[in-house]
C-alpha cells in the first residue's frame, strides 16, 4: 500500500500512525497538494490528501475511510469495543476533527488567501468555532489517562495529539497550551511513543 501526503497534515499524519499502530506495512510518499499538484493529481485526480492506493491498486481518500479500511484489512480496531467506551471516544474524535477543521481553516486563511479578500466576520465566526471546539476537547481530555504505551492507545487519543501538535505548529500562540493543560500533557508524553517519532509533525 502507499499513503500519499504530507506529515504537515494532520489527516495525513493521522492515518499514518494508525497504519503503523495497526502493523500494516505501507509506504509514505510524501507528495504535496500544492507544491507538486500536478504529481499529486497523477494519483489521485481529487488531490485529497491522505490517498490510499490499496495493494489492488483502488485509491481511497479521507482519513477516516483510509482508517475503517485499515482496521478491516488488519483485523482489529483503534475504537474500543465496549459501547460507552466506544461512544466516549467516538465524542472525542469528533470534537478533535472539529477542532482540527477550524485550525486548518485558520491556515488556509492567512496563508493562501490574500489578504485584501481575507472576509474578517468569517475569520471572527471560525475563530468562535476553533475556540470552543479546544475547550471542549480539553474538558474530555481532563479524564483520559495517559496510556502506558502506544499500543494501549486508542483512537481518540492519536486524533487528539494529532490534531493538538498540528495546531501548535502552524497556530502559534492562538491556542494558549495554559489553558488546556490536560491536552497538552497528554500529547507530551503521546508524541514521545515510537510511532508519533518516526511520523513527525514536518
Amino acid at each position: 500500500m502507499r499513503l500519499i501526503g504530507m506529515l504537515d497534515s494532520p489527516y495525513v499524519r493521522r492515518a499514518a500512525i494508525s497504519l503503523r499502530l495497526l502493523g500494516l506495512p505501507y509506504e509514505l510518499e510524501q507528495v504535496s497538494v500544492f507544491r507538486t499538484f500536478e504529481q499529486f493529481r497523477a494519483i489521485n485526480p481529487v488531490v485529497k490528501a491522505p490517498t490510499l492506493v490499496c495493494d489492488n491498486e483502488v485509491v481511497l481518500m479521507d482519513s477516516t475511510l483510509i482508517i475503517d479500511y485499515a482496521e478491516a484489512l488488519a483485523g482489529r480496531s483503534l475504537m474500543p469495543a465496549h459501547l460507552a467506551a466506544r461512544q466516549r471516544a467516538l465524542r472525542i474524535v469528533g470534537v478533535a476533527l472539529a477542532a482540527c477543521e477550524k485550525a486548518v481553516q485558520n491556515v488556509y486563511e492567512h496563508n493562501l488567501r490574500p489578504s485584501e479578500k481575507v472576509h474578517q466576520p468569517w475569520v471572527e465566526r471560525v475563530n468562535g468555532q476553533r475556540v470552543s471546539a479546544f475547550a471542549l476537547l480539553e474538558s474530555e481530555m481532563k479524564s483520559v489517562p495517559v496510556p502506558a504505551d502506544e499500543q494501549a492507545l486508542d483512537q481518540a487519543g492519536l486524533t487528539a495529539a494529532v490534531v493538538w501538535t498540528f495546531t501548535q505548529a502552524m497556530l502559534p500562540g492562538q491556542v494558549d497550551p495554559a489553558e488546556h493543560p490536560a491536552l497538552a500533557a497528554f500529547t507530551a508524553a503521546v508524541e514521545g511513543f515510537p510511532a508519533f517519532q518516526a511520523l513527525p509533525h514536518e
